[in-house]
């Protein structure tokens, strides 16, 4: 069955980003569609993170229209983006080392109530977000952890309290940028899976150099090369395009990551 624009909850029409004569995102045309996980993968300079953040209008583009839920975003601020739904995990990261992970999640709810700044919130208003913050930290397998302080966190806890604070917001586009990066394995599964499992009524959009999390969480895999499209498909279909051998990968690196 052919996709309608319905299916899309955002999509890209020949968006470009140029700087001084460079061009570092060229004629991109992505629609991600409602319900998926969608990779956007590639070398090293190839425009992924370019490419988010043009989708989260830290940069503007040179030319191209952004579409979010068939409305049309690219002249919309970060902020105005954000209160759409469309959530890049770094905006609202666990930023406050000293602090507990439910006092981060805490404020992450605050600030989706419009009262970030109001730390001396009454006791009622906080037994409610901390009823909240527990539910959200329930959820990505940190109950236990929520009056440690962040720092004593591994490195992969401090992601899934990162996901945490992006569930906070309620986001209907979750932009998740390198989420296992200098994780090692026992991290890596335990963010493939909540990954996986937060994404249940949610889009995920992820920028992931880890091909083993790629197979096993895309959807749809969108492979950039030099700032464009190279090709586009499931995993079994990327890995097997010789160009992505190529350009990405190398020619056996595709079979020795899913495998390792």
């Amino acid at each position: 069955m052919s996709k309608t624009e319905a299916d899309f909850i955002l999509s890209t029409q020949h968006l470009s980003k140029g700087f001084k004569g460079f061009t570092a995102v060229d004629d991109v045309n992505l629609n991600i569609t409602r319900g998926h996980i969608h990779a956007l993968i590639g070398p090293n300079g190839a425009g992924k993170t370019t490419v988010f953040n043009l989708l989260t209008k830290f940069l503007p583009p040179s030319s191209g229209k952004i579409l979010f839920n068939n409305q049309d975003i690219t002249s919309l601020d970060p902020a105005a983006i954000a209160r759409l739904g469309v959530i890049r995990s770094f905006q609202i990261s666990a930023v406050f080392p000293n602090l507990s992970v439910l006092e981060n999640v805490r404020i992450a709810l605050q600030r989706k109530e419009k009262n970030s700044l109001h730390f001396w919130t009454s006791e009622k208003v906080l037994n409610k977000l901390n009823d909240k913050a527990i539910e959200l930290l329930a959820s990505v397998g940190l109950e236990s952890f929520a009056y440690s302080k962040t720092t004593d966190l591994s490195y992969g806890r401090k992601r899934a309290l990162e996901i945490a604070t992006t569930l906070a917001l309620e986001p209907e586009l979750m932009l998740l940028d390198e989420p296992t990066q200098g994780m090692g394995h026992e991290d890596i599964d335990l963010v493939a899976n909540l990954i996986k499992k937060v994404s249940q009524n949610r889009t995920i959009l992820m920028v992931e150099h880890n091909l083993h999390v790629v197979s096993k969480l895309a959807d749809k895999i969108t492979v950039l090369q030099r700032g464009a499209i190279l090709t586009e498909g499931d995993y079994a279909t990327v890995s097997a395009n010789p160009q992505v051998r190529e350009a990405y990968m190398g020619t056996e690196t595709v079979d020795q990551e899913v495998s390792a």
